[in-house]
């Protein structure tokens, strides 16, 4: 467990599964009582800290940082991610030409990590994004303690180590490495770490976006997860993906209401009978195969890398999907690009009672829908109401019309530029994701937004996303910082 000894007010943080000190507590509290958002300064630490330092290197301290950044628990629910934003925001404080704040976004211990490196003022902003908050951890399926932040072998192990605590320390040190630099860039960096990206970001990016701008500095770019490096096989380019649109979630709460009762009586209008019934009738509610335009946009890049017999039909998805029944079947075998060319609709959680001998009075379901691009929530969910019937309730949890950044920009040129003077040599492609992000909170501004972190992940290493025994190399966290350097420089032409 580390340890944050704060000499000057004899107070101490204990980094982890710990009680939050009382120094903390106060602060959080004063957040509570105003009577609008704050910013407020970094603390101070005192001369006796204990935690990381960056020293002259970066690369020494960048292991060591995200292992404490892992200790320091958010997950979300609850996410109380206000402890990891003052830590992180502590390393930055003794840092020349790093402004550094905790922005308060709204009552209670959430906060966000807002950082700048100024450039001379030529060019308009770009923008790091991250977040701070994570899925939470079952322990009993962990090799190691999810929260240890275990570093050995070449890795950082735990929660966060990939998404996206890693990509918040990536961030934080391509900042102290452009704060080092003999000349300032011709834009300002910014660096912001959100809370709440897991829930949707309506506690966080959403915030920022709507209430904040003030800290987005009329922002011409911005970069942030959704996209990587997947390396290439045998005589073949590394594919350097780089999302500019995603599926949008529609996220359905479905509950069904009936009599409570004796588990021994079997009751025909029970809510889990219900339920069930209604849950059976939602089969191929997610739609027929289509290919949208952004779709067909990145499957035309990714011709040229398809095996020989499928690179017309990339070419042509549509007309491939329709009419060519053997390509059809072997695409859509494939989770991930069928993802891509329907919509998905997910039943992700059930909850209907405690006791065995109990019939409940309600039982519940959550789905996971997500939309391929331009379709609407609420068309949608009236398909999925009138599929249910009348005997359950149907609620929208989640949604937001999706956004779509242009394929072509400096700032794409200059990562195709840096990918293809990589060894080995990167191809930037350009993607539709099935997930989300929180770009989407920025494109809705007019800003230029691009997932995308320079990591080297094979599809087996990212199995960890949001399952167990997540983890990423130090190379991958260095060659993270470094690769975003020379993006930076390269945008500069």
């Amino acid at each position: 467990m580390s340890r944050l000894t704060r000499s000057g007010q004899h107070q101490r943080w204990l980094v982890g599964r710990s009680s939050v000190p009382g120094w903390i507590v106060a602060s959080l509290l004063s957040f509570a009582c105003a009577s609008s958002p704050l910013v407020v300064p970094a603390a101070q630490p005192g001369s006796g800290a204990d935690y990381p330092s960056l020293g002259s290197d970066w690369r020494g301290s960048a292991a060591e940082i995200l292992s404490g950044a892992i200790q320091i628990v958010t997950s979300n629910p609850p996410g109380d991610e206000a402890l990891l934003a003052h830590w992180l925001a502590d390393l930055l404080s003794d840092e020349d030409g790093v402004e550094t704040r905790v922005i308060q976004l709204e009552d209670g211990p959430r906060a966000a990590l807002w950082a700048r490196v100024r450039g001379n003022g030529q060019r308009r902003p770009l923008i790091l994004l991250s977040h701070l908050d994570t899925v939470p951890a079952v322990a009993e399926e962990w090799r190691v303690d999810p929260y240890a932040g275990v570093i050995g072998g070449g890795f950082v192990v735990g929660r966060g180590a990939l998404d996206a605590k890693g990509v918040t320390v990536s961030h934080l040190l391509t900042l102290v490495a452009l704060a080092r630099r003999s000349a300032p860039l011709s834009r300002d960096v910014i660096l912001l770490a959100t809370p709440d990206e897991e829930a949707g970001g309506l506690h966080g990016a959403a915030l920022v976006a709507r209430d904040r701008r003030e800290l987005l500095g009329d922002a011409e770019f911005l970069l942030t997860e959704g996209g990587g490096i997947m390396p290439g096989g045998p005589g073949q380019p590394d594919v350097w993906g780089v999302s500019f649109t995603e599926k949008t979630p529609c996220w359905l709460d479905i509950v069904a209401r009936g009599l409570p009762g004796h588990g021994s009586v079997d009751r025909p209008g029970a809510a889990p009978k219900r339920l069930i019934a209604a849950l059976g009738r939602l089969d191929g509610i997610a739609g027929d195969v289509r290919v949208v335009p952004p779709v067909a946009r990145m499957f035309e890049a990714l011709a040229p890398l398809a095996p020989p017999n499928d690179r017309d039909h990339y070419l042509n998805l549509r007309g491939a999907l329709a009419l060519r029944p053997e390509f059809r079947d072997r695409f859509l075998a494939d989770p991930g690009r069928a993802a891509l060319v329907q919509n998905t609709a997910v039943v992700t959680t059930l909850d209907a009672g405690s006791l065995v001998n109990v019939v409940p009075a309600e039982a519940r379901a959550t789905i996971d829908a997500r939309l391929l691009p331009g379709d609407s929530c609420a068309d949608f969910a009236a398909q999925v109401r009138a599929a249910l019937g009348p005997e359950v309730d149907l609620e929208v949890r989640l949604a937001f019309d999706a956004a779509e950044s242009p394929l072509r920009s400096p700032l794409m040129t200059a990562i195709e530029n840096v990918a293809a003077a990589h060894e080995p040599r990167g191809i930037a492609i350009p993607r539709v994701i099935a997930g989300f992000t929180d770009a989407h909170w920025f494109r809705q501004l007019g800003i230029t937004s691009y997932g995308f972190v320079p990591r080297r992940l094979r599809s087996q290493e990212t199995r960890g996303v949001h399952g167990p025994n997540e983890r990423i190399s130090l190379d991958n966290l260095t060659l993270g910082v470094e690769t975003l350097l020379e993006i930076l420089e390269e945008l500069e032409r």
